[in-house]
């Protein structure tokens, strides 16, 4: 999953870029307010993480007006020193999806964001599922037919990015913008690899069962029981 950092203090914007892409998100930073809503709007993110106080001629606020004005409706965490109950209520009202005060813990930062990430997946709750494979994002938990399934971070990120769009052809380069890192120097020829870890894993040991992972050629990949 990748997530947007709008961030003026860069020391608060790195380390919560490190502490994301440890947990195993994909992570961009920004720190002023006119690359805040050229990125929002141009880019396909996951999530943005908005401190409301910003150079550029607007605060966060305004950026998250801007977006939903344009009928931009990713999930944005408001992140800011100013916590009185109007606050929280005019940037809810404004159109922000969660408010966090300064100074904060990084594991609440991050239980929020997976709280968010699940959201869009409201018809089957907390638990992604495509025919018999199941990935719980909260617990970092795969199953196939009820038998467990040991993933690295990054094969879990491809998978629940795969997950959470069943059916839909995903390009190399959405693979890439979404599961790695902007500055990494990742070639396409690194998904077909990391699509080859997850097929030893998902679906070899299941011979029995069809295929999940599909490649549709001169597209890209698709997670279907089709």
């Amino acid at each position: 999953m990748r997530i947007l950092i709008v961030e003026d203090e860069l020391k608060i914007a790195s380390s919560i870029k490190k502490g994301l892409e440890l947990s195993g998100y994909a992570a961009d930073m920004v720190h002023d307010s006119e690359s805040a809503f050229s990125y929002g709007l141009d880019s396909d993110y996951d999530l943005i993480i908005m401190d409301r106080m910003l150079p550029g001629g607007m605060d966060g606020l305004d950026v998250v007006n801007k977006l939903r004005d344009q009928n931009i409706s990713t999930p944005i965490l408001v992140l800011t020193a100013k916590g009185t109950l109007n606050d929280k209520v005019q940037g809810l009202n404004i159109g922000a999806d969660d408010y966090l005060v300064k100074p904060f813990a990084f594991d609440e930062l991050l239980a929020r964001i997976k709280a968010l990430l699940r959201r869009p997946v409201k018809s089957i709750g907390t638990i992604l599922k495509v025919s018999n494979l199941e990935l719980n994002p909260g617990s970092y938990e795969v199953k196939r037919s009820g038998v467990d399934i040991q993933l690295a971070a990054k094969e879990f990120s491809l998978l629940e990015y795969m997950m959470r769009h069943p059916n839909q052809i995903l390009t190399k380069e959405a693979i890439i913008n979404h599961v790695w890192d902007g500055d990494s120097d990742i070639l396409p020829n690194t998904v077909e690899v990391y699509i080859g870890y997850l097929r030893n894993k998902i679906d070899k040991p299941f011979p029995k069962e069809s295929s999940i992972i599909k490649t549709v050629r001169g597209f890209g990949y698709k997670l279907s029981n089709k």
